[in-house]
């Protein structure tokens, strides 16, 4: 008789923790997978196997089970950042859906190759006007940046494939509108980028503090502006790798712009100069 008795208490129990669960699930508020984050093995792979643009691909660390080596694999021939995770954060990027270990970040825009930013601005009859980011991680300043380079009538865009955000949609919404009208190009190394812009005659400017005024700086001609990470600026190898270097003189107590910011003035003046 204890037994019956046991057995229906565990089985009321089961019964109100799954209804407890139900109305917690129900209580949680709704939140809407990002139109770029592709989740499950299956939908990855096919993403993959489409040639659509990938920023990076997570999986779950130590999960080599099925098809994720198949999915590994094509993601390394393409030259994918791969990144190991742990599963909450698989779960979090997920919001909640079924991701099988894997989570592809898709670009919200295609990216570009540098010769075809430099054909674009033959086929406009100008010299080549380029802004290279080293390493900007906000979204949002890499959306402004783009919004100030179009503005600015830049031809190009050019990030890197690590250690940085791609184009995803924050970075589509930041740029109001900016995206559609700008080639991007995504790179491996920076600084062998900026050695292959100086043999194709472009003179390379960073953006740091000890340089000269931009003011009085000459920045007409083909011309490509570095900016560096929001926390650390521009590297070592990629700065000692530039021309010039310009700065923004400051008079507050603050002793830096934001990146983006900063992006918009010498982006303002190197299209003054430009069309002087």
């Amino acid at each position: 008789m204890a037994n019956k008795d046991n057995r229906r208490f565990d089985r009321e129990r089961r019964t109100a923790d799954g209804r407890r669960r139900e109305r917690a699930r129900d209580a949680m508020p709704e939140v809407e997978l990002d139109e770029n984050t592709i989740i499950g093995r299956n939908a990855v792979k096919e993403i993959l196997a489409g040639g659509r643009d990938i920023d990076k691909l997570y999986v779950a660390s130590g999960d080599r089970e099925g098809s994720i080596n198949l999915i590994i694999g094509m993601a390394r021939e393409r030259g994918i950042p791969i990144i190991e995770t742990e599963r909450s954060k698989l779960d979090n990027m997920a919001c909640g859906g079924r991701h099988q270990g894997v989570v592809a970040i898709a670009a919200g825009h295609s990216y570009s190759t540098i010769d075809e930013i430099l054909a674009y601005a033959g086929s406009r009859g100008e010299q080549p006007f380029i802004v290279v980011c080293d390493g900007v991680e906000d979204p949002h300043n890499l959306g402004a940046i783009i919004r100030s380079a179009e503005c600015a009538g830049a031809h190009g865009v050019i990030i890197p494939k690590r250690r940085a955000v791609g184009l995803t949609s924050t970075v589509v919404k930041a740029s109001a509108g900016a995206l559609s009208h700008m080639m991007i190009s995504k790179v491996t190394n920076i600084a062998s980028t900026i050695d292959e812009l100086k043999e194709k005659g472009l003179w390379i400017y960073a953006a740091d503090m000890d340089g000269t005024p931009y003011y009085s700086t000459d920045m007409k001609g083909a011309v490509a502006l570095v900016l560096g990470s929001e926390g650390f600026g521009i590297s070592r190898l990629v700065k000692e790798k530039c021309d010039f270097v310009v700065s923004i003189p400051l008079y507050g107590q603050v002793n830096s712009l934001n990146v983006s910011c900063a992006a918009a003035i010498l982006l303002t003046e190197t299209a003054r100069q430009r069309n002087s």
